[in-house]
């Protein structure tokens, strides 16, 4: 390392790696992790497996996890203000997006720190990819609350949004999970998806008002629910009722008809705006 009092900081690389498959370690994350001066690792005994079985030698794991990120995350700093370049990597998968490093690469903007990510495996990514669902727009969970007031907190307001969920579940949940989300979301599409890039892969589709026995079912699971099926058009009276209910919640005329369209179905922003006038909207003249 250099003597220069103020070395040249060291990079946080951010490394994708294997959901289950170890042909899907990627030559660039390869290179990564064992030229990294350590590894930051969810689980430093399953990382020391995991590289293993993938042919890879790290110099050293450093263990970084959600109970003690917080505090980890000053050494991580110190390391790289040294000039030491480290990797994070999670369980599987893509770190930060629904495993620790979050705080950590925070940490590492707000102190002007380099950071790169080694893409490559996705969970969330993969099983939207292959459920045959609609990708576009989806919105990601990670894992839902424990609570069931918050699981109700978080599902709802989706109910009339055209977006796909996608989130994780442990088989103990599911079927409860499940159940609840039929009540508040409503009949669309739905699939599960496990073992991704094993030998013993699934994805398995269903109607989410019509749940089956998912009993068989192990471990963890991805879960991907379409959006609301097309309902009836809200008749124009009551959208004419909702527009009244939100002008005088402020706004401009454009956030306004945003926030009718998302209370009325089959009506585009566009036409909301279009009514605005003989609602009462101010004159432009």
């Amino acid at each position: 390392m250099s003597s220069n009092s103020n070395p040249t900081p060291g990079t946080l690389w951010v490394v994708a790696t294997p959901l289950g498959n170890p042909g899907d370690l990627s030559p660039r994350a390869r290179t990564c992790l064992e030229k990294a001066d350590a590894v930051l690792a969810e689980d430093t005994r399953r990382a020391a497996l995991a590289c293993s079985r993938w042919g890879v030698g790290v110099k050293r794991l450093i263990s970084l996890h959600d109970h003690n990120e917080d505090r980890k995350k000053d050494e991580v700093l110190s390391l790289l203000r040294e000039g030491r370049d480290l990797a994070l990597i999670s369980d599987a998968g893509m770190p930060v997006l629904a495993d620790p490093g979050y705080v950590t690469v925070r940490a590492c903007r707000e102190a002007d720190l380099p950071v790169s990510v080694v893409p490559g495996p996705c969970a969330p990514v993969t099983a939207l990819a292959g459920s045959g669902i609609p990708p576009q727009p989806f919105a990601f969970f990670g894992f839902l609350p424990r609570r069931r007031a918050d699981q109700e907190a978080a599902l709802a307001p989706y109910a009339r949004i055209p977006v796909t969920l996608v989130f994780f579940e442990r088989k103990d949940r599911l079927t409860d999970t499940l159940t609840l989300a039929a009540r508040l979301l409503g009949p669309r599409e739905a699939c599960l998806a496990r073992e991704l890039t094993k030998t013993h892969e699934e994805y398995r589709r269903f109607r989410l008002e019509q749940l089956p026995p998912l009993d068989d079912i192990l471990g963890e699971v991805t879960v991907i629910l379409g959006p609301p099926e097309r309902l009836e058009r809200t008749p124009r009276a009551e959208v004419e009722t909702l527009i009244a209910d939100e002008i005088p919640k402020g706004g401009a005329p454009r956030e306004v008809a945003r926030r009718v369209r998302a209370r009325a179905d089959g009506w585009t922003t566009g036409e909301i705006y279009s009514m605005l006038p003989r609602m009462g909207r101010p004159s432009r003249d």
